[in-house]
C-alpha cells in the first residue's frame, strides 16, 4: 500500500469507521459508488445514520482539524465543494495517531471543527472541544 496516497488513506479511515460503528452496535451499509455524499450508513434501533468519513492526522499543536468540504481531481483540475449538511448526518474522523474514530454532527458547527487531543500550550480549557467527548455517534441526530 502507498501510505501517503489520498485514496488509500480514505480506505483506511472507512475500514476503521466500519469496525468502530460495529462496536457501537450498528449494522453498517456501504455505498456501491464513490459519488454518494456519504461513505457509510449505520443502522441501529430502526434508525439510519449517514456517515461521511475523514482521515486526519494529529496536527503539531495536538488537534484534529476537519473542514466540512469535499475535494476531487480529474484531468481538468481540482474541485472543492462544501459539505451539504442535509445529506450527511455525522462526520466520522479517523485519526491514525490516536487509532480512534471521532464523531461530529456537522450541523453543530460552521465550516470546520477542531478537536483537541493534547492539552493546549497555554492550558486553556474554555471553549475547547476535547476529542474524547466525540468517541460515539451523537445521540440526538
Amino acid at each position: 500500500m502507498r501510505p501517503h496516497h489520498t485514496k488509500d488513506k480514505g480506505d483506511v479511515g472507512v475500514a476503521h469507521a466500519i469496525a468502530d460503528l460495529v462496536n457501537q452496535r450498528f449494522v453498517v451499509l456501504t455505498a456501491l459508488c464513490e459519488h454518494a455524499p456519504f461513505d457509510l450508513v449505520g443502522y441501529r434501533d430502526g434508525e439510519f445514520v449517514r456517515v461521511q468519513v475523514k482521515y486526519r492526522a494529529l496536527s503539531s499543536s495536538g488537534t484534529i482539524e476537519v473542514q466540512f468540504k469535499s475535494s476531487w481531481s480529474d484531468s481538468k483540475g481540482t474541485y472543492v465543494r462544501p459539505l451539504d449538511k442535509e445529506e450527511v448526518d455525522v462526520v466520522c474522523i479517523y485519526c491514525p495517531d490516536t487509532g480512534a474514530c471521532y464523531y461530529v454532527d456537522p450541523k453543530q458547527f460552521a465550516r470546520s471543527v477542531s478537536l483537541r487531543v493534547t492539552p493546549s500550550r497555554n492550558r486553556q480549557e474554555r471553549n475547547v472541544l476535547r476529542a474524547e467527548r466525540f468517541r460515539v455517534i451523537p445521540a440526538a441526530l
